[in-house]
């Protein structure tokens, strides 16, 4: 499929219809079967917006979750907008979708008050191949119990599956990382 056919669509959360949100669960179900709740379109909390991707048909074949939000990086404080949740539909996976909607993020981050992009990843080559780099930062962070959605304490603990890629002039530093809320 040529990018060309393809149509990317940037939605605020609360905007999603019914219609919407049963394709995304659809999606988000296929790509990461027997993990993602089937009740809902997010995995923790509600992303601030996505981007959406829809072929000719105005089938969905791939989305990512975006939160912004301010850390505590060793005492700084950061803004970071984090990718959650980035998936393909298996039908379509690679013909550089995600790595569209990973171009389309930058794109957004233009002239935006954003230092960094975070996500984390077990599979890290997509990422390292649009500019991603993998850190080691000891987090903490809001630990929620997804089946029940409630708070389950404070978690802390060095994440090896942590990337980030730099907006700003900021650079990353190792060391802690507080997310002042849940972690993605």
């Amino acid at each position: 499929m040529h990018p060309d056919n393809m149509k990317i669509k940037k939605i605020i959360e609360c905007d999603i219809d019914n219609e919407l949100t049963e394709n995304i669960q659809e999606l988000l179900t296929e790509c990461f079967k027997d993990i993602y709740p089937n009740n809902r379109i997010y995995f923790k909390q509600v992303p601030h917006f996505r981007f959406l991707v829809f072929n000719e048909e105005k089938h969905l074949l791939a989305q990512v979750g975006l939160d912004y939000r301010v850390m505590n990086l060793n005492g700084k404080l950061i803004k970071v907008l984090g990718i959650i949740d980035l998936c393909v539909s298996r039908e379509y996976r690679s013909k550089g979708i995600a790595s569209l909607l990973l171009l389309e993020i930058d794109k957004y981050c233009v002239k935006k008050d954003i230092d960094f992009l975070l996500l984390f990843a077990d599979n890290k080559t997509l990422y390292l191949n649009n500019g991603y780099k993998s850190v080691k930062n000891k987090c903490k962070w809001l630990k929620i119990d997804d089946r029940n959605q409630t708070i389950l304490g404070i978690g802390y603990e060095e994440r090896s599956d942590l990337m980030v890629k730099n907006i700003s002039t900021n650079e990353w530093t190792e060391g802690d990382l507080d997310f002042l809320g849940y972690l993605y």
